[in-house]
């Protein structure tokens, strides 16, 4: 029913919702790794899952900026909190070449996380930030052949500092650090922030998906320090 009421709104030709399903089922099957305890996105409730959530955050004051904020601003962020053996370790590095070099952060940021899932114990919830991506990495583009292990964590890691998804997966958290810090009385990043899941679906391959270290291919898992969310957040306020 899903995929016909997709098809509906977005018809492609020869394509029919049963052949639709049938493809998606694999990226719904596939375990997400550790930050999930391994469950798919199949098991986690519908409660427990919150679909475009929407945001609009004002950068350094909004209409009225109090003091400038910088790409490079962040970049030195990043290298103050991330671990050196961290996947995206070199991804600050990507921020202070061009295009970024010398860009300021002033207005309003707009955006829609695909999906924030709940996880944990209702005790003890932990959210997570999850995006899905259609990245066609490794393979054969002219054969349109891709193999599982194509989407192996070092391959994905490259695909996301080249898209600077890292960006995106950063102002992602401090959205729903403000989102959470605004409903939950007892709200404590180090213990409700979960991290992100980059979902790589041509790589997800459903139950049966080999793992690379702890991550299933096609799965990203990343939990960036809940003291980096925290100080981007003051840093985007306008604070240093």
């Amino acid at each position: 029913r899903c995929a016909a009421d997709a098809l509906r709104d977005r018809p492609i030709p020869d394509l029919d919702p049963a052949t639709l399903a049938t493809a998606m089922m694999p990226s719904l099957t596939t375990p997400l790794g550790p930050l999930t305890d391994n469950r798919d996105l199949s098991a986690i409730a519908a409660g427990d899952r919150l679909t475009e959530l929407d945001f609009e955050l004002p950068l350094a004051g909004g209409d009225h900026p109090r003091s400038p904020v910088s790409v490079a601003d962040l970049a030195g962020c990043l290298s103050d909190h991330l671990p050196t053996d961290d996947d995206l370790g070199a991804y600050p590095d990507h921020l202070t070449t061009d295009p970024f070099t010398g860009q300021r952060l002033v207005g309003f940021l707009a955006g829609s996380i695909d999906a924030v899932l709940r996880v944990g114990t209702p005790a003890r919830p932990r959210f997570l930030v999850a995006d899905y991506k259609t990245n066609w990495i490794g393979g054969s583009l002219s054969r349109r052949i891709l193999h599982a292990q194509d989407y192996n964590r070092a391959a994905m890691a490259d695909a996301m500092m080249a898209a600077h998804y890292p960006l995106q997966a950063l102002l992602y958290q401090v959205a729903l650090h403000r989102y959470l810090r605004w409903r939950m009385p007892d709200y404590d990043p180090a213990t409700h922030l979960g991290g992100v899941l980059y979902l790589f679906v041509r790589g997800m391959c459903g139950a049966d998906t080999e793992v690379d270290g702890d991550s299933p291919y096609g799965v990203f898992d990343w939990r960036p320090p809940p003291a980096l969310i925290a100080d981007v957040s003051d840093l985007l306020r306008g604070r240093s």
